[in-house]
């Protein structure tokens, strides 16, 4: 893939940006705002936005087919098509929670896949203009400049573990057989900006239970072409056509990838 295609989905997310989402942050109505799931609510921000990047996208590549979290949400079968030749992937507005209380941090991710791999992602913060992208097999960059993951050097290393979407049992065994070992930091809500905290050695590790495509598919390419590691706790690739299954690791380095994913095991 071509610096072209970078800069073209750059200008797109820029413009979903500046007329959607700014417009209406801390500036949303009661009525802007609706629960969609348990503890999970939607915007008038995050469906503009996703027709906007949705049209500019399908602009860059006709040929590709195109997920947002919003459609999905609508209409269970658009999901059958994140396993397509070639399959744009949008996250309007991630963190939208923070973005509905007026609060940061919230972005934008978009990714690309092909046969259900991840080959592109990209990951913008609204209100910092933090630009990072990664393509497969070429590297990661941070607004344009090229990037690899560094840790915290704290120990013990600093973790942020999402228990959110665990079940009671689960919460309760990652509470006491892994967060003795880490500095537990407290979960963004965002993994537009979490995923970065990990290659800027804000935090050395996280865990996620639930993986969505459109939350995961960019950070996790994003990781790994940084020098990190991200994959299922098992050591498998995340794969976007296999979202709906739990459990991810990201990491800064292998090594703190095998310490958590040994750990996990043990459980």
């Amino acid at each position: 893939m071509s610096g072209a295609l970078t800069a073209g989905v750059h200008a797109v997310i820029r413009a979903a940006a500046e007329r959607a989402i700014l417009p209406r942050y801390q500036q949303l109505a009661a009525h802007d705002i609706v629960a969609k799931a348990a503890d999970d609510v939607v915007t008038i921000a995050d469906a503009e936005a996703e027709v906007i990047l949705a049209e500019g996208l399908a602009r860059l590549l006709p040929e590709a087919a195109i997920v947002g979290e919003e459609a999905a949400h609508a209409d269970q079968a658009v999901l059958d098509r994140l396993s397509d030749a070639l399959c744009w992937i949008i996250d309007p507005v991630d963190g939208t929670n923070n973005f509905a209380a007026g609060k940061p941090p919230f972005g934008v991710l978009v990714a690309l896949a092909e046969g259900g791999e991840t080959i592109g992602g990209w990951i913008y913060d609204v209100l910092s203009g933090r630009f990072c992208h990664a393509l497969a097999g070429q590297g990661a960059w941070i607004n344009g400049a090229p990037v690899r993951a560094r840790i915290s050097g704290q120990e013990p290393p600093i973790a942020a573990i999402s228990l959110v979407f665990a079940d009671p049992a689960r919460r309760a065994a990652l509470t006491t057989g892994i967060a003795p070992h880490y500095s537990v930091v407290d979960i963004p809500r965002c993994a537009a900006e979490q995923y970065p905290r990990i290659v800027l050695g804000t935090n050395d590790v996280s865990l996620f239970e639930r993986t969505l495509a459109w939350d995961h598919a960019a950070g996790v390419l994003f990781v790994n072409e940084a020098g990190g590691k991200a994959a299922r706790p098992d050591g498998s690739a995340y794969r976007v056509d296999r979202h709906l299954e739990p459990g991810l690791i990201a990491a800064a380095s292998p090594a703190l990838w095998d310490e958590l994913a040994g750990r996990l095991a043990a459980l």
